[in-house]
């Protein structure tokens, strides 16, 4: 085994140089960080805080954790050493590794006794360790989901209340970016879907225009689709962008049916597509005619001299000239 001997050494958060010790320690001394992203994600969905075994225990279980296993016999130790906070002996970055070396260790405790570590003070900040996280993972390996990610934001921004203009200076991610992030997260925490298989579907649903337009209308549109996801109605996250969407945009009865339950979600889109929402032809010449309906265009040509009202005329000439032609030709058929 080897031995418990630690050296002087320095890691770099936000520019500041934070001494720390390296060497190896007794896993069994060590605890897991509820609190990291990964961790909250997979292990927590939405239940009641978890014992350090049960913690262990899922994410012994985890595809990631066996890989890692394996990974770790096969080079005979860690190539990067975990961040262990010292005090209370939490580990800040490497939880699946302490999970593979405890599994490890079960086996042949001798080998896999003591695990390769860098100890920060007891007294770092919250700030200075999650933004340790956010430069490992976001920055850096980029290992992390978005949901992981979005986590990460959200309790940073949120809970830490640090503003989205510093994070993106300690990241260098858009603004823009981190806003829908955060959003998308916010949504499925307030509406206590954890599944991270699930965010997709959220990321889908929150980024549409058509659809945020029906949510302003139905206030009961947001509660209605996060049942049926829960449930399986909707399978697929890009049933959100190719059925959900024209599903919003059909007729207010298609769209309470829905929301009621009254209307299979494959039936409502099949009467949607029906009516025309969602086909492209039907909607480019529902759009055109909005246009053209709209009260002030008159005004708004002429307004442009006399030149251009003479092309406009011209181009409205032939516009509808050939819309007679198709009527036409469509009622012969």
């Amino acid at each position: 085994m080897k031995k418990d001997v630690f050296t002087k050494d320095y890691i770099t958060i936000s520019g500041k140089e934070i001494e720390v010790e390296s060497g190896f320690i007794n896993h069994e001394k060590l605890k897991y960080y509820a609190d990291n992203p990964r961790i909250y994600s997979i292990i927590y969905a939405g239940e009641k805080s978890l014992s350090q075994n049960e913690i262990e225990e899922r994410l012994s279980d985890k595809e990631h954790v066996r890989l890692l296993i394996q990974s770790i016999k096969a080079n005979g130790g860690l190539t990067d050493p975990i961040i262990v906070r010292g005090g209370d002996f939490v580990v800040l970055e490497g939880n699946s590794r302490l999970a593979a070396y405890r599994t490890l260790s079960k086996k042949d405790p001798i080998q896999w006794g003591k695990i390769k570590c860098k100890i920060l003070p007891h007294d770092i900040s919250n700030d200075l360790v999650f933004t340790l996280l956010g430069e490992y993972h976001i920055i850096g390996r980029k290992d992390w989901q978005p949901y992981e990610q979005a986590g990460y934001l959200y309790r940073r921004h949120k809970l830490q209340k640090v503003s989205l203009e510093k994070i993106q200076h300690e990241l260098g991610l858009k603004k823009s970016e981190m806003e829908h992030l955060v959003e998308v997260y916010e949504f499925m925490f307030t509406h206590n879907d954890t599944d991270i298989n699930h965010w997709s579907y959220y990321e889908e649903y929150l980024k549409s225009r058509d659809i945020s337009r029906a949510r302003e209308t139905h206030s009961d549109f947001d509660h209605s689709i996060v049942c049926k996801i829960k449930v399986g109605e909707i399978t697929k996250a890009i049933d959100i962008r190719d059925k959900l969407v024209p599903i919003s945009k059909s007729t207010p009865k298609i769209i309470k049916g829905f929301i009621s339950g009254k209307i299979k979600f494959e039936d409502a889109y099949e009467r949607a597509y029906a009516g025309g929402a969602g086909n492209a032809v039907f909607e480019k010449l529902h759009r055109f005619r909005e246009w053209l309906a709209n009260s002030s265009i008159e005004e708004d040509i002429i307004d442009n001299g006399d030149q251009l009202v003479k092309k406009c005329i011209f181009e409205l000439g032939k516009i509808s000239k050939r819309s007679d032609d198709i009527l036409n030709k469509i009622n012969k058929t």
